[in-house]
């Protein structure tokens, strides 16, 4: 396995690549990639930016020049349910694209010619990432949760109660909302990849989401990503 990491923002990928061993860096299309060992496995992390966009490029690229096998993302999201809090973990079985419609050429959310709407995550992968947060959970203080289901992504930062009610209307088993997951899903399916991702829960995704979103991401984000990054390498 060659590992592709993932993240948005550098607070959420604090202190992987000073845990690599022999990190070698290289530019390309205005982002650095670093691989190297990360807990003894074959490893290249990379900051995407925000948005689907920057997402789907830079897993492309992992795919295509860095030759990764695998890809998880990591990162935080608004809470898409109530039952999921500011602090508990949510690892996704399935990704939509919640700004997607091309109705009525295609049903809403069909990723048109694809047939696809809800992309599943790689299984083992995605069996593999609980269990680590599962595990790293346990010594959190707090009694954070762990969830596992849908996540929507979208070009938006979801901030209205009235967006949040909307989406949760449209797609009643969603659990948190953010803006990279299912592009990076889209194109790991197009490429035959396996994937997963994983979410810390930053905001309640409504009027206070912005101020919330940044508190946590430099306060927490990082912790919990190297934390349960670590636990799933110690697995290999």
């Amino acid at each position: 396995m060659r590992l592709g990491i993932i993240s948005a923002l550098a607070e959420e990928q604090n202190g992987l690549i000073e845990a690599m061993e022999s990190p070698n860096k290289a530019s390309h299309g205005m982002r650095d990639y670093t691989a190297g060992k990360l807990w003894n496995v074959d490893t290249v992390c990379v900051l995407s930016r925000i948005g689907k966009v920057a997402a789907a490029m830079t897993a492309s690229i992992l795919v295509e020049k860095f030759g990764v096998t695998h890809i998880v993302f990591t990162g935080v999201a608004g809470s898409g349910d109530l039952g999921v809090r500011v602090g508990d973990v949510v690892v996704a079985d399935s990704l939509v694209q919640h700004d997607m419609d091309a109705s009525p050429l295609f049903s809403r959310f069909e990723i048109p010619l694809t047939g696809q709407s809800h992309i599943a995550s790689d299984r083992e992968l995605t069996r593999r990432l609980a269990a680590a947060a599962r595990d790293f959970l346990q010594n959190e203080p707090g009694s954070p949760q762990f969830h596992r289901g849908l996540i929507a992504s979208g070009d938006q930062f979801i901030n209205k109660r009235s967006q949040i009610a909307a989406l949760k209307d449209a797609l009643p088993e969603l659990l948190a909302v953010e803006m990279e997951g299912a592009a990076v899903a889209q194109v790991c399916f197009e490429l035959g990849i396996p994937f997963s991702v994983i979410r810390t829960i930053s905001d309640n995704a409504n009027e206070d989401a912005a101020v919330d979103f940044m508190h946590f991401v430099q306060t927490v984000a990082s912790r919990y990503a190297y934390g349960i990054l670590k636990s799933f390498c110690g697995q290999t």
